[in-house]
């Protein structure tokens, strides 16, 4: 907190008068914050300090951005929708191709950007899987015109296991350590699995698509067992086809196929660390006709239930 709380060179100059340097973050004429400006070469992420005393403008960034607020708040505008304060503790993730703005912060708003190029996240990826609101999120950030789910502000302040993998993350970025590549990588896992548990305090936008999709996904995640897009498109007022259409642009995937993903793989995780007979296993998570999901399992892992318990695929 010694190092984050003190006043950079940028930050001198704007107190004396000065105006944000834009050269400093782009050498575009819109204002799209660059990644080789703030990442050094062969780097695939790296923290800074949130410049305060200056409202940052309106702009859209070619990397994720994980926002971190380590004491005070930040109050953001994204997109066209209402200010989103930050407060100490929470995280915004933020797509590339997002558009933002940041009101002026002052000396005691300490907050902090890490700044993400995708294939860093691959590891994360193979620890949490696509078949959740963090593996879309991720997954978007690949598309070209960016994803459908811009932003997502975890409100987790109370979280303790959160916080301190945060912390641990912050650590090894700026005290860089021997294996300081594979330690980030694999806390930056950790702390998206973490993240996982805390989708009730994942705040999203709704009457937007971003919102609805956001919606169906964690419909997925936390009631596997019986969600239905149906239920949920009449909660939102809008047509069944309408909210299909927006799952499907979003993620390229249709709503039941990731809801089979999500089933198969709870599946799959009570066939290794429980010993309910596959009956049981195969109602738990939401199915009625036994060989239908014999059949999808089979085609997803190549063998059946019982031969994946006994081999431990």
């Amino acid at each position: 907190m010694q190092k984050l709380r003190r006043i950079t060179p940028e930050e001198e100059r704007l107190l004396a008068g000065g105006q944000l340097e834009r050269d400093l973050y782009t050498s575009r004429q819109e204002f799209t914050v660059d990644s080789e400006k703030l990442l050094a070469r062969g780097k695939l992420i790296a923290v800074r300090p949130h410049t305060r005393f200056v409202d940052f403008p309106a702009h859209s960034h070619n990397y994720i951005e994980i926002l971190y607020m380590c004491a005070g708040q930040t109050v953001h505008t994204l997109g066209d929708g209402p200010p989103l304060t930050l407060r100490a503790g929470e995280l915004l993730f933020l797509n590339q191709r997002a558009r933002h703005g940041v009101a002026r912060a002052g000396e005691g708003d300490v907050g902090v950007n890490f700044i993400v190029l995708p294939p860093f996240f691959d590891y994360a990826l193979e620890l949490i899987g696509t078949d959740n609101v963090l593996g879309n999120f991720l997954l978007g950030g690949l598309k070209r015109g960016g994803g459908e789910i811009s932003s997502l502000h975890f409100k987790v302040a109370g979280a303790q296991q959160v916080q301190n993998l945060v912390e641990n993350l912050l650590w090894s970025l700026v005290e860089r350590c021997p294996n300081s590549r594979r330690i980030t990588q694999a806390t930056m896992g950790l702390l998206l699995l973490q993240l996982l548990n805390h989708v009730d305090e994942l705040s999203s936008r709704g009457g937007m698509p971003g919102g609805m999709v956001l919606a169906a996904l964690r419909e997925i995640e936390e009631n596997y067992r019986e969600a239905d897009l149906t239920r949920l498109a009449q909660e939102m007022h809008v047509s069944l086809p309408y909210l299909s259409s927006a799952v499907h642009q979003a993620t390229g995937h249709t709503f039941k196929d990731l809801l089979r993903e999500k089933r198969l793989a709870k599946a799959v995780q009570l066939l290794r660390e429980t010993k309910l007979p596959v009956e049981d296993i195969i109602a738990a998570v939401g199915y009625e006709n036994t060989s239908y999901f014999y059949r999808r399992f089979r085609e997803a892992y190549g063998v059946s239930p019982k031969e994946y318990r006994s081999k431990d695929v």
